[in-house]
């Protein structure tokens, strides 16, 4: 098997063989789930190593006839549109799986599902053939399902249905899209490639309808106003490890949606839906932050946060300017790492405390040092600070907006504020003023917990002082999208 299939398959192989290890070996089974996230992590370390950024073409491809009769295809690629999403992933899923060390009930059920969940995220940002792109998509809803409803918090199962429903609602809508385009398509095909190729020949009006099925399948996930309210309930009620994925990985499908599916073989529709786009990203933005500004829960803080950096990317795709398109990219990166390493950061807390109110807290600063130096570095990185990695991103997305936007890109700008006034705010309520004498023997972090935040602490610092590092990955395919769009670089 080539290289791609071992990075998707590799977990979904590894949990197959943990369904044969009895549940009472804990150890062994946390200790064989690490592995093959470590062994999958250093597999996408190749890929990214061989990878040719000034290649546009897809590379590492592997294509099989999969069901003939329907001209189904088991095709597989990346470019650099998903070279870093697939880093991303297996990144995440390594540290985030060392951090379900503190998962206390049915430890092999969690980690198979871990794994399959894993699968299907890889999966879907390699895959180049609608059928096998919709069937892994449909595979992270299923573990996720049951990893928020099973070990999840006080309200799990609401949350884990309202999940389900949310995205299996987008994902008709998507599949009636994905069906439509295969039989408008000359000859029949689920080839993005081919549909790509084939897109700027559909009716306009068609390809309007067709954009706004995926739309829908896209923005719940994204999830774009007003189409976030799963969201909260969901990182609120999920186990720390999985408020990770779910806010680095997932959020992230349905933006690579817009960027492989909705804007390169509906190009026509993009424009056309491009200022609509800007605006739901400019709510998303402002009212994000506005929410945000108003939660005393730590967590649901961070995911009221992820609602208006999210709005960056929609705003930096809307643009379809090289800045914005640039700026969407890397905010999906940049946002996986950030919020990935916050919600470590809140899990950290919430095991020692066994609360997430950030009003009981106080003073945390002078008694937990270390973990108050690291909340502090991801804080300033999540609000924009120059220097680290969430700067570069929102105002390369900004800069895109405002050439096309000024006016809705102006209001973006008040987001901003807000972002750093609760960011503030949270920082003070947590690590400034008198220490609560309940938290007079709180243990600072561990060195467990520090491995899994220093690798995200040392790319948040890297590509906040070096951008090119990520920019110089995605350029040829940032350019081939655009010129494709609009008809030319811009």
């Amino acid at each position: 098997m080539a290289l791609l299939t071992w990075i998707v398959f590799l977990p979904l192989l590894v949990g197959v063989v943990l369904l044969f290890v009895p549940k009472q070996q804990v150890e062994l089974i946390r200790r064989t789930a690490l592995a093959a996230t470590i062994i999958d992590l250093a597999l996408a370390i190749k890929l990214l190593m061989t990878y040719d950024p000034s290649n546009p073409a897809l590379q590492v491809v592997e294509r099989l006839s999969w069901i003939p009769p329907l001209n189904v295809w088991y095709h597989l690629g990346v470019d650099g549109l998903s070279v870093p999403l697939v880093f991303l992933t297996a990144l995440l899923s390594c540290l985030a799986c060392l951090g379900s060390w503190g998962i206390a009930q049915r430890h092999k059920e969690f980690f198979v599902l871990y794994l399959l969940l894993q699968t299907g995220m890889l999966g879907t940002f390699v895959a180049q053939d609608l059928f096998l792109f919709y069937v892994f998509w449909e595979v992270v809803l299923v573990p996720m399902y049951f990893l928020i409803g099973i070990w999840g918090g006080p309200n799990r199962e609401y949350a884990a249905i309202k999940f389900f429903l949310y995205t299996l609602a987008g994902s008709v809508f998507m599949l009636l899209g994905i069906i439509a385009l295969y039989f408008a398509s000359t000859p029949h095909t689920f080839s993005i490639p081919e549909l790509v190729a084939q897109g700027r020949s559909f009716a306009p009006h068609f390809q309007r309808v067709i954009f706004l099925a995926f739309f829908f399948g896209f923005a719940i996930k994204v999830p774009i106003f007003p189409f976030h309210t799963w969201l909260p309930d969901a990182h609120v009620e999920a186990p720390t490890p999985i408020s990770v994925l779910l806010a680095g990985v997932l959020l992230k499908m349905g933006g690579y949606g817009f960027f492989r599916i909705s804007m390169p073989m509906l190009p026509d529709a993009a424009q056309w839906a491009a200022p609509g786009l800007a605006v739901l990203g400019a709510i998303s933005i402002v009212y994000g932050a506005f929410v945000a500004m108003a939660q005393t829960d730590f967590k649901k803080m961070v995911a009221y946060s992820s609602v208006s950096h999210m709005g960056f990317v929609m705003l930096g795709l809307a643009s379809m300017t090289s800045s914005g398109v640039h700026g969407a990219l890397l905010q999906m990166f940049n946002h996986g790492i950030i919020t990935g390493g916050m919600f470590l950061l809140v899990g950290v807390l919430y095991d020692r405390a066994h609360t997430r109110d950030m009003g009981a807290f106080g003073g945390l600063g002078a008694k937990v040092p270390v973990y108050g130096g690291v909340l502090s570095m991801f804080s300033l990185a999540s609000l924009g600070l120059p220097g680290l990695a969430g700067f570069v991103s929102e105002f390369l997305s900004l800069l895109g907006g405002f050439s096309r936007y000024p006016v809705i890109t102006g209001i973006c700008v008040l987001g901003i504020v807000i972002t750093a006034a609760y960011t503030l705010i949270m920082l003070q309520r947590v690590l400034m003023g008198a220490l609560n004498e309940r938290w007079s023997r709180l243990a600072d972090i561990n060195v467990r917990e520090l491995v899994t935040l220093v690798p995200l602490a040392i790319i948040t610092v890297v590509v906040g002082l070096y951008p090119s590092v990520m920019l110089r990955l995605q350029d040829a395919a940032v350019q081939g999208l655009i010129a494709w769009i609009v008809g030319g670089p811009s």
